[in-house]
């Protein structure tokens, strides 16, 4: 079955704009309750942040795109989680369930 993501078309395209902007070049997956059809209006949205190489993700990068989330009009809260500090049990949970929201360039 193919999943789908419960977020309102706008707010995607500005959740993808301010993730290309500050993660270029990052893949990014969703996943947890707005993809799995459990979530509602307010539910938050789960990220995971796959980098080049699955690399870490620079620290600055990922306070610059949550500091941008946060000053946004986006009216639910965004977790955006990097892959390379998860732990491989999360990594086995999310690859369970999850759309990509932005491709690997």
């Amino acid at each position: 079955m193919t999943r789908q993501l419960n977020v309102k078309p706008r707010h995607r395209e500005q959740i993808t704009r301010l993730l290309r902007e500050h993660l270029p070049g990052v893949e990014v997956w969703a996943y947890g309750s707005r993809i799995t059809g459990r979530s509602h209006e307010g539910s938050d949205l789960d990220l995971v942040l796959r980098g080049p190489g699955l690399a870490k993700i620079g620290t600055s990068q990922l306070a610059a795109f949550n500091e941008a989330i946060q000053e946004s009009t986006i009216p639910f809260l965004v977790e955006a989680r990097d892959w390379a500090r998860l732990p491989e049990s999360f990594h086995r949970e999310i690859e369970r369930e999850y759309v990509v929201l932005v491709e690997r360039a």
